[in-house]
């Protein structure tokens, strides 16, 4: 059981350092793109291309760059999870209605003002579903780290492949499985309360309702 849990500490810790990398560099990939029209296309090209590349083929890419083990493991998660980080965010800031940015600018609101109390608001669930993607997705892949060294749920896979051990093979397997079950889980019904925030105040007294936008 001991051993599990450091493993399952391992599959975490790999998979949360690419999420934080991913959204430091997801986020703002996908605010250029929904402010920056021109930079849109090259921007969410180059990440879409990105998106297709398999993960295992990334990993082998990789080994000749950076080597083996936790490193190489992480980069090749962050990679994974950029794409529907950065497309959830365009996605989301471009959907906000005009009228709603409209009718703040009518009340004195700031361009900053604008981007803190209604595109991002209202752009959150949005944005929060690219990151729920991502999650899962990484902690799911993180699995093909074993195979380079990189620690994590995925060496219970390799080698209960290699020895024919069943029982050994699916504890990992069904333990990332619950991982990524659990997680998904948890953000859905964190997006579902973002998704239920309608309102955003414009001023004291006075609310603007999304869904009347």
């Amino acid at each position: 059981m001991l051993d599990l849990l450091l493993h399952v500490r391992d599959h975490l810790l790999l998979a949360g350092s690419a999420l934080a990398v991913a959204l430091a560099a997801g986020l703002p990939a996908g605010v250029a793109a929904a402010r920056h029209p021109r930079l849109r296309g090259l921007t969410l090209g180059a990440i879409g291309t990105a998106r297709v590349i398999p993960s295992l083929a990334v990993l082998a890419l990789m080994l000749p760059l950076i080597g083996i083990g936790f490193l190489p493991a992480a980069v090749a998660l962050t990679l994974l999870a950029i794409p529907p980080i950065a497309i959830a965010a365009d996605a989301g800031l471009r959907g906000v209605p005009a009228e709603v940015r409209d009718a703040a600018r009518g009340l004195g609101f700031s361009d900053r003002q604008i981007r803190r109390r209604i595109d991002w608001p209202l752009a959150l669930p949005v944005v929060f579903s690219g990151v729920r993607t991502a999650t899962v997705e990484v902690i799911a892949s993180a699995t093909l780290a074993a195979f380079i060294g990189g620690g994590g749920l995925g060496e219970y896979i390799v080698n209960g492949l290699a020895g024919a051990d069943m029982p050994t093979l699916l504890e990992g397997a069904i333990t990332v499985a619950a991982l990524a079950l659990g997680a998904d889980a948890s953000l859905a019904t964190v997006e579902r309360r973002l998704a239920a925030r309608t309102n955003i105040p414009l001023e004291k007294g006075t609310i603007w309702s999304t869904a009347a936008a």
